[in-house]
């Protein structure tokens, strides 16, 4: 990272570091599942505050945009301040954030402690990666890549339950305090695992501000369109065609600006590597299709169905729970010279097909235990996908280059999170408007000769029916866009990767 310093000399691998990679990794974890906890019950926590719906969404859009910024610098702080002294610091102080949030007196010290948070939190899962590349020896180096995978299978289906048992009963303050138990042992754990490194402050003579500066704005004002945009009617908002206009400039010019400073936040010639590329291409397009597991399903019986969150708990546990046997298994599988990992892809990849198609044969007849056949295809092919794309994308990184490639990997997964997010609302939204106005003119078509048998009540009858059929079209249509993306990652699949192996020990020279 410095070319004036010799790199730190690699710690040796115990039952110590052991413990604190179990701690940045629960730290992680928990700031995943803090991030979706809080989306889930945003609607609850905002009646407590007595605000609303467009008020309360900037605090999820201030949270979104401060958490994928930390995720850009994280790993250079880390290395310049030493990696075990910038975990215990950010974990520490998202969990002091979190515990005096419920106390926010109104909107405005909401979401600036919302966005202290997401600072906080965002600089997490960078620490996870960069860790796991520079500490786990060549032998367990697959198993800790599929902890680092719990963070894109298990965290974000866990998020569910979890909100479902504050918001059903519960008190509503958990949604925040229940990162305070889990923060404090991760923080402990890190404290006394991880080797402490010399804090390198000569680095800030070094230090990319140009491209901080670019890449923390054009990603926040990305952000905030994304997630304001379908509020505010997209171009028709000023703000929004500012924000646009403003990520369009800046984005650029921050990836122009990394491919030639000498110590840049993203290292774009790692994207020469064909599997670090393939790694970030599947990811990315990853996100988009784990909606297919998640979202949609909660969202259906949500809007379909009118379950609460605590009835449609046991579809997101269908994923979760088994991941934290199919990941370390997948790991155990590909970690085998005669595997080849990318049919382990495939095969994921198949399994999730299977669940979208038979996802789009959904009709409003059906209930939560329709689901779970779909639910455990979801659990058996994420694993396949995420784990083996870790192995293929890692493989290629020197431990000391793990920081670059953590800020891209993490910042890219963050960014096309909230893409995906708001992608998917967005796509049910205006499939939901398009059906429900073909319904509509059908029966408009036929009013004349119903008329005389409507009332009021038949009349209300009917426009209900009209609004759930709409629903259900439009989910079914979100699992065959699930399948375009699909068919993507099967051409990536079949034409970027090289043949990955496991990791091997090093050769003496």
């Amino acid at each position: 990272m410095s070319a004036s310093i010799s790199p730190p000399a690699p710690a040796p691998f115990g039952l110590r570091l052991a413990i604190g990679l179990i701690g940045v990794l629960i730290a992680a974890l928990t700031s995943g599942i803090n991030d979706r906890v809080t989306d889930i019950t945003l609607v609850d926590i905002l009646g407590i505050y007595g605000l609303g719906h467009d008020e309360g969404t900037w605090v999820s859009s201030a949270y979104a945009a401060a958490e994928v910024s930390a995720m850009l610098i994280a790993p250079w702080l880390a290395v310049t301040f030493s990696l075990r002294r910038f975990a215990i610091v950010a974990t520490f102080a998202f969990t002091t954030f979190g515990a005096i949030i419920p106390f926010a007196p109104n909107l405005e010290s909401l979401v600036t402690l919302r966005v202290l948070q997401g600072l906080a939190g965002g600089a997490l899962p960078p620490l996870l990666m960069t860790a796991a590349l520079r500490f786990l020896p060549w032998h367990v180096k697959l198993y800790g890549l599929s902890a680092y995978a719990l963070t894109a299978t298990f965290g974000p289906n866990i998020s569910m339950p979890l909100a479902s048992l504050w918001t059903e009963g519960g008190d509503w303050r958990m949604v925040f305090w229940q990162i305070v138990p889990t923060g404090l042992i991760g923080a402990a754990l890190i404290a006394y695992g991880l080797p402490q490194d010399p804090v390198r402050l000569e680095r800030f003579k070094q230090a990319d501000w140009r491209g901080a500066l670019l890449g923390i704005s054009g990603i926040s004002m990305l952000v905030i369109a994304l997630t304001q945009g379908e509020r505010l009617d997209w171009l028709n908002s000023s703000l929004i065609g500012i924000l646009l206009l403003g990520a369009a400039v800046c984005l650029p010019l921050f990836l122009l600006n990394e491919w030639f400073h000498p110590l840049p936040l993203f290292k774009l010639q790692l994207l020469e590597r064909r599997n670090f590329a393939y790694g970030i291409i599947t990811l990315c397009l990853f996100l988009f299709l784990s909606m297919a597991g998640s979202a949609i399903p909660a969202s259906y019986l949500t809007e379909v169905q009118g379950y609460r969150p605590l009835q449609t708990m046991p579809t997101a546990l269908m994923i979760a729970l088994p991941q934290l046997l199919l990941a370390p298994l997948v790991a155990a599988v590909i970690n085998r010279n005669w595997v080849d990992s990318r049919y382990v892809i495939g095969g994921g990849l198949m399994l999730l097909a299977l669940a979208c198609v038979g996802g789009s044969l959904i009709t409003s007849d059906w209930i939560r235990d329709d689901l779970y056949v779909l639910q455990i295809l979801h659990a058996f092919g994420q694993p396949m996908v995420v784990v083996p794309l870790l192995m293929n994308a890692t493989g290629v990184i020197h431990p000391m280059e793990g920081p670059f490639a953590s800020s891209m990997v993490n910042t890219m997964r963050g960014l096309f999170s909230v893409v995906a997010a708001s992608a998917l609302e967005n796509f049910v939204t205006h499939r939901e408007n398009l059906h429900s106005n073909t319904l509509l003119d059908a029966l408009g078509s036929k009013h004349q000769a119903l008329a005389p048998l409507l009332n009021e009540n038949t009349t209300s009858s009917i426009a209900e029916r009209i609004r759930e059929q709409a629903f259900v079209l439009s989910f079914s249509d979100a699992y065959l866009a699930s399948l375009s993306v699909i068919t993507v990652l099967l051409v990536v699949l079949l034409t970027l990767p090289k043949r990955a192996f496991p990791p091997h020990p090093p050769v003496s020279p």
